[in-house]
């Protein structure tokens, strides 16, 4: 039964992926990005990571979704359509595409996979240490230069938002 769940949410991944980067139209894109993560966050579900899949529905699914939307919506470009790339550049990224995958498969392929039992759970107070743990393995680093990121990023959207002034005169 799990077997089923997991092609039915990668099926899905990969037709709303296609649909996503093939859409022309902005709004439609968004949407069907929005499937995508939600079934990635099915797929955390389903190997029972139940905080990733969590933060993706919340992070990923409800936040940054509803972001790019209201960006898409402010900018009044709701019905604008994308351009259609040239047919050189759809088969130059057909063969990178190719490429990337003859590599990935490779690599899949000649791995020796071992399975593991997995006795030990992890709660979420253990992944709240480790993040902003200074030790070895801590993530303290990482995180704060992602806030700062995250900063940055807040203050060009004010800046971005706000645009010119058109109150300036000519003297």
């Amino acid at each position: 039964m799990e077997k089923i769940i997991f092609y039915i949410l990668a099926l899905l991944m990969i037709v709303f992926a296609i649909a996503s980067v093939s859409s022309r139209k902005m709004l439609r894109s968004v949407i069907y990005l929005l499937f995508v993560l939600v079934s990635v966050a099915g797929i955390y579900f389903l190997i029972d990571y139940n905080f990733l899949g969590a933060i993706q529905l919340t992070v990923y699914a409800g936040g940054i979704i509803v972001l790019i939307i209201f960006s898409v919506l402010l900018v009044h470009h709701i019905e604008m359509e994308l351009e259609v790339a040239k047919t050189s550049k759809k088969i130059l990224t057909g063969i990178i595409c190719a490429i990337g995958l003859g590599v990935f498969l490779t690599t899949i392929y000649s791995y020796n996979f071992n399975v593991v039992e997995n006795s030990i759970s992890t709660t979420t107070e253990d992944i709240g240490t480790k993040l902003l743990s200074y030790g070895n393995g801590g993530f303290i680093l990482p995180f704060e230069v992602i806030s700062v990121l995250l900063l940055a990023a807040m203050i060009g959207a004010i800046i971005i938002a706000k645009g010119k002034k058109l109150t300036d005169k000519i003297n």
